[in-house]
């Protein structure tokens, strides 16, 4: 019998039926990030042959029917409603690609099958990057097998699209398999597209498999400490020092890189050689990596506009609140009890200081020995698109301190370098505070009411008196511990 959804977390499926791979996502809830609970991939290669033939490829075909079918009854077993596959380059421009579709709806009756053109497919992509970072700003570029689609993006907001045939197989084909010809054809498609200069000086953002996999080498190469290809950002030098060394390595090299799939040791190359030229035309300064596209921009169009319009990074916060808070109406009150601590503080910095205060009471039905280890990892490793490395480092960072981990505990080492001198000391100043504030109101908004804190030459805690508040000895050392992080003495004063 088919799992029946909680109702406040409804099931849906997509097949995004590539020309490299076919792979189906379960999404559970309707909320602003997308919450994946299956991911299963299926590396088909139906374009293999299509710029000589025309036709996807028989192999191919074969196996995605039989694929197609295990993907169908998962979707029926997990209780996933509505289920829908998108077809990309591969089967728009197979000449047996609508017969290809009518089979599959044979045999998944009512299930909708979507072939997408060009600009559908750059559409879905851009929701889908703009899904994790709203305010995109420079081009983004997402390769599959048989095509990249390229997007301007301007502060969020989606400009002009082009598809061209520069997939890794299909531009591997044209070029028989020379990457030397490949370049000349990478260079000719995208001088078709003007617009790709606006780029200059702001960030390129990459999607797509093969995008991933040169992320996965750099990851490894750099020994960086976040093994997370998604908000993963390099400069454009190491980006061209990377296309560099890709394109020039033998297969033999290229297939004893472990962390690459195998079936993508092919594709290096030509993903590579694309990468340069996009880095050439575009003159962009940074490239951003992105595990979102077209799936995460399928899902953006099933919620309604006014959650799609949430902070997803905020939104992320709300939702770890929800599911580990004690009390869904302290977090507010949290942020204006520690505004004294940062006058003036806007943009980036309080924004992240509000995601810390939604997040401060994530370890709460934890072990207490290992509350500040366990906060730290539930959010360096949380799979939620909300938050970028910046962020992941300096949340964890606070929510370890705010359980009493020493600056220096060594779990707390590998993020370190993520962060600079001015967001460790903020990240400390925050975690003490969230620690006092928790012992001085046991967790209650009510009893924080009767507390504040002044900061000027000193550090001062104000409590009302009588309200079942005072400055016990876990009380002053939290305090005392805080301020030494503010560099200013502490004292406490009791209000009628």
């Amino acid at each position: 019998m088919p799992y029946a959804p909680r109702p406040e977390a409804p099931r849906c499926a997509v097949v995004d039926l590539g020309s490299n791979s076919v792979r189906l996502v379960v999404f559970e809830g309707l909320g602003r990030n997308p919450v994946a609970i299956f991911n299963e991939k299926a590396v088909l290669r139906l374009g293999r042959g299509l710029d000589s033939t025309g036709l996807l490829n028989e192999d191919g075909v074969a196996q995605a029917l039989t694929v197609m079918n295990r993907y169908h009854a998962i979707a029926r077993a997990m209780g996933a409603a509505p289920f829908e596959a998108l077809a990309t380059a591969a089967v728009r421009d197979a000449r047996n690609g609508p017969a290809f579709v009518a089979t599959l709806e044979q045999m998944m009756p009512g299930v909708a099958i979507r072939i997408l053109t060009g600009e559908q497919e750059a559409d879905f992509s851009a929701a889908g990057l703009l899904c994790g970072i709203p305010s995109a700003d420079g081009i983004l570029a997402d390769i599959g097998g048989g095509s990249l689609e390229v997007v301007r993006l301007d502060n969020g907001q989606r400009g002009e699209a082009r598809s061209l045939p520069l997939g890794v197989i299909r531009l591997a084909e044209r070029a028989g398999a020379d990457p030397v010809r490949a370049r000349a054809l990478a260079e000719a498609d995208l001088a078709t597209v003007p617009w790709l200069s606006a780029g200059g000086g702001r960030d390129l953002y990459l999607v797509g498999g093969a995008w991933r996999a040169l992320a996965r080498i750099h990851i490894a190469q750099t020994g960086y400490p976040l093994s997370m290809i998604h908000h993963y950002t390099i400069n454009r030098e190491e980006a061209r020092d990377l296309t560099g060394v890709i394109a020039a390595a033998s297969a033999k090299m290229l297939a004893g890189i472990s962390v690459v799939p195998r079936k993508r040791v092919g594709d290096l190359p030509f993903a590579a050689v694309v990468l340069r030229r996009l880095l050439r035309a575009t003159a962009a300064r940074r490239v951003v990596f992105s595990a979102n596209g077209l799936r995460e921009g399928w899902y953006m169009e099933r919620i309604d506009a006014a959650t799609a319009a949430q902070d997803p990074l905020l939104a992320a916060g709300h939702e770890l609140a929800r599911q580990f808070g004690r009390d869904p109406s302290l977090p507010p009150a949290l942020l204006r009890w520690t505004d004294p601590l940062f006058p003036g503080q806007t943009g980036e910095a309080r924004r992240l200081r509000e995601a810390a205060c939604w997040m401060s009471d994530i370890g709460s039905h934890d072990h207490p020995e290992y509350r500040a280890e366990q906060a730290f990892l539930r959010i360096v490793r949380q799979p939620g698109i909300g938050l970028d490395h910046h962020a992941r480092a300096s949340l964890g960072l606070t929510l370890a301190v705010r359980y009493e981990a020493e600056p220096d505990a060594p779990f707390l080492a590998s993020i370190r370098g993520l962060l600079g001198e001015d967001s460790i000391r903020e990240a400390l100043i925050l975690g003490c505070a969230l620690r006092l504030a928790y012992t001085l109101s046991a967790g209650t908004p009510d009893l924080l009411a009767h507390t504040r804190l002044h900061l000027n030459q000193e550090l001062t805690l104000l409590l009302a008196e009588g309200t079942g508040v005072f400055a016990g000895e876990s009380v002053t050392r939290r305090l005392d511990r805080l301020a030494f992080a503010l560099g200013v003495p502490a004292a406490t004063r009791t209000e009628v």
